[in-house]
């Protein structure tokens, strides 16, 4: 790619067969987005693209091109995962069938071990319990480290992990809480939760857990050439052999089955109700300025806050007619969203999710990552070209 004008090169699936499809020529103005591409190698960079057309019947069609996606090539998901773990707790919940246990049951959290912390109170929620709905809501919202962990504790990683496996999403290991640090083994332990109602009545009491299973990385993934740990630089690559995984391909599918779950094989989808499917959308796509519980100021948590493509880190309104559906990540340099892009003005809706690796000393936990310079210009750029393609484009 060293000629002038870079040429994106995405790849079309159609009938088992993979076929190079070029696109138009990605303008001037696109100068971080081709400075990327130019780079592939250095910025790791993964894009799946999905072109959404309908007939006259609303049927709808897939087209899915990507540039770069290795699904066996390792990177860190940070907070991607927290979207089919706040989608499994539901499931999970159905799969109970207790008389009166919903989502909005009080979920009290114990403590039986030193690194495991309790929650009987949260003072974001408006009657100041927690409860399943409400740590879903701060994860899509706000990406809340704490309310993942919860659920991570509540469902356990033999459920998270078979559970995926089963809908055929293979390429995905969740084996750890996130921002504590704990061996592999203390994440194998899980706290005791109990369930009551308002009136204080027990409606399931869950003991503390263990899983005999190991889940982790068999490639035995190590990023960088240094890392930071406990103040101290240890001059060698980061092992993440116990740390997640979730592959673009599986990020794209929870996304599109959670959408268009009709387009996937029963045993593929997630089995929760439609009720359900749409809080999920809901909380998806809505802004933090629009929740009331909990509450955020728009001047921490601006629009494009966890809105990364086409949006950028702009802290000016979106405007109303773009709804995206979208989980976003980012730790150790790593810089991701997977989201489902609607205008329903110009008539455009669009599946993408990508990762890029922006750490140009390749030292993690030095906070010294090029995010700001080029992992959230290339998501707006991004964002930006696919978006006009769409709009040009005949449907």
């Amino acid at each position: 790619m060293k000629n002038a004008t870079i040429i994106l090169l995405l790849f079309i699936f159609s009938c088992g067969q993979k076929e190079p499809i070029p696109f138009q020529q990605i303008g001037k103005e696109y100068k971080t987005l081709r400075k990327v591409l130019a780079n592939r190698e250095k910025y790791q960079v993964q894009i799946l693209y999905t072109q959404i057309d309908r007939d006259e019947e609303n049927k709808i069609q897939l087209t899915n091109y990507d540039l770069g996606l290795d699904d066996q090539k390792y990177f860190y998901p940070a907070s991607t995962i927290k979207l089919p773990v706040a989608i499994l707790a539901l499931e999970w919940l159905r799969e109970q069938n207790i008389d009166g246990l919903t989502a909005e049951s009080i979920m009290l959290t114990d403590s039986i071990r030193i690194l495991q912390s309790a929650v009987k109170y949260d003072s974001t929620a408006h009657n100041f319990l927690p409860n399943i709905a409400h740590y879903i809501k701060k994860i899509l919202l706000v990406s809340d480290n704490d309310a993942y962990n919860r659920l991570y504790e509540l469902l356990g990683q033999d459920y998270i992990n078979t559970k995926l496996l089963s809908k055929g999403l293979s390429n995905t290991i969740i084996n750890h809480r996130l921002s504590i640090a704990m061996s592999p083994e203390e994440n194998r332990h899980f706290n005791p939760i109990h369930f009551h109602d308002i009136a204080g009545k027990v409606l399931l009491d869950l003991p503390a857990r263990f899983t005999e299973n190991v889940y982790y990385n068999q490639d035995a993934p190590h990023l960088g050439g240094a890392y930071y740990s406990n103040g101290e630089l240890i001059m060698e690559a980061m092992d993440f052999t116990y740390k997640n995984r979730f592959s673009i391909s599986d990020f794209h599918g929870v996304i599109q089955r959670i959408v268009f779950p009709e387009l996937f094989k029963e045993e593929q989808r997630f089995h929760i109700s439609e009720t359900d499917r749409e809080f999920i959308l809901a909380y998806m796509s809505m802004l933090p300025k629009e929740s009331d519980y909990p509450k955020y100021e728009i001047t921490e948590y601006y629009d494009s806050f966890s809105k990364f493509y086409k949006f950028g880190t702009s802290q000016d309104p979106i405007p109303s007619n773009f709804k995206i559906f979208n989980k976003t990540g980012q730790a150790y340099g790593h810089l991701l969203d997977g989201s489902y892009f609607t205008d329903k003005k110009n008539g455009v809706e669009f599946f993408v999710s990508a990762i890029i690796y922006v750490n140009e000393n390749q030292t993690l936990n030095d906070n010294q990552y090029e995010y700001e310079e080029i992992g959230f210009p290339f998501y707006e750029e991004l964002g930006n070209y696919l978006y006009d393609l769409e709009i040009k484009r005949r449907k």
